[in-house]
């Protein structure tokens, strides 16, 4: 319902846009920074209370931003909610591998990716209301209100249907031995991923400044779009991960690729509302082969390390990703256009470097 509107709500209560960019690059490093420890505490205490362990962390992010309506609050806030997704996926990504065979790793990962993006549809959707109705300020707090309320809902959805569990430590868990689980294909997937989450990251927080400051697009319109962008997600999800599951990996998340390196030029030349719906359409097309990326880590992943070296490979991603995010808003302040068409060039070499190196599941590694 907020995340997509922080950068409004910035601005909203005193920001600048250097405060837009330091939030996405805060958010790309701690994705990077949690990814590990959240592969290291799903290790040692299962997934069950791995999940209510990151969501109480997350809860308490938002109690920061609702009660302290400050552009510094948000940053500290983020620390704790703006990462969730990394710090979790680890544990989600090892349960759904240890509870399905590996031919239908895809299919798994795609369901998660399908059912999560129904509240990711419709939440901007309820956000743009709200924001409509009662203003950018109190609109966002109130967002993070309801957001608090469905955080202890999850907590007891977890406790209630993931079973516990407590696996055995099966071998010393440092970073450096889980690095040297990044070699060979996984190492090549990463090159060129790390290319293309520059192409997404660079105009990832200035999306909503483009389409609502500078092409007067209203936040519940903007809240259209992004449920556009979502639908369009879902509908492919399933029968890609059918299909991936029954052919090679390689081509569909060569699309995905394809898809992450046009939707910033697409959205530059994007001067009405119908010319953004095929922008979003786009961006939603980008999550064409997105869980069968996710099932080609875990597949080229030591099959009794699956939560670790996914941890690691997000770690080492989102460390470099990083980087071009904080440049974000220096990027923006030369102009819109240079930001925009930096990231497509990042995307094109990202691409044509993963159609050069990129390979499909290579033999079983184990450690």
């Amino acid at each position: 319902m907020a995340e997509r509107f922080l950068p409004l709500y910035l601005l909203a209560i005193g920001g600048t846009t250097f405060s837009v960019g330091f939030l996405n690059g805060l958010d790309n490093l701690l994705s990077a920074l949690y990814s590990f420890p959240g592969g290291y505490v799903t290790e040692k205490i299962g997934t069950k209370k791995a999940l209510i362990l990151f969501t109480m962390i997350a809860m308490f992010g938002f109690s920061i931003v609702i009660i302290i309506p400050r552009w510094w609050a948000v940053l500290v806030g983020a620390i704790f909610f703006i990462s969730w997704t990394a710090i979790s996926l680890p544990a989600i990504m090892s349960l759904v591998s240890s509870s399905l065979p590996k031919n239908k790793r895809t299919m798994g990962v795609s369901v998660h990716s399908f059912i999560r993006r129904i509240p990711m549809a419709l939440g901007p959707v309820l956000g743009g209301v709200l924001i409509g109705n009662y203003g950018v300020r109190i609109g966002t707090r109130l967002s993070f209100a309801i957001a608090l309320l469905l955080g202890l809902v999850s907590i007891i959805v977890v406790n209630r249907y993931i079973p516990d569990s407590s696996p055995e430590k099966k071998f010393p868990i440092r970073l450096q031995r889980s690095i040297r689980f990044i070699k060979g294909d996984l190492k090549s997937l990463l090159v060129s991923d790390i290319l293309i989450r520059f192409a997404e990251q660079i105009p990832y927080a200035f999306v909503v400044i483009w389409v609502v400051n500078h092409q007067g697009i209203t936040p519940l319109q903007f809240g259209i779009l992004t449920t556009i962008e979502m639908a369009v997600a879902m509908i492919i999800y399933l029968p890609i991960a059918v299909l991936a599951d029954k052919t090679t990996k390689k081509p569909w998340v060569l699309i995905t690729f394809i898809h992450f390196t046009l939707f910033p030029l697409v959205l530059y030349f994007s001067r009405s509302f119908s010319a953004l719906v095929f922008a979003f359409i786009l961006r939603g097309m980008k999550e064409f082969g997105e869980p069968t990326r996710k099932a080609l880590i875990m597949d080229l992943a030591p099959e009794n390390a699956k939560a670790i070296t996914f941890g690691t490979y997000y770690l080492i991603r989102d460390v470099i990703v990083s980087i071009a995010a904080f440049s974000s808003a220096f990027l923006w302040n030369i102009s819109p256009g240079v930001n925009f068409f930096v990231a497509f060039l990042c995307g094109v070499i990202g691409t044509l470097y993963f159609v050069i190196n990129g390979k499909d599941s290579s033999a079983k590694i184990t450690i």
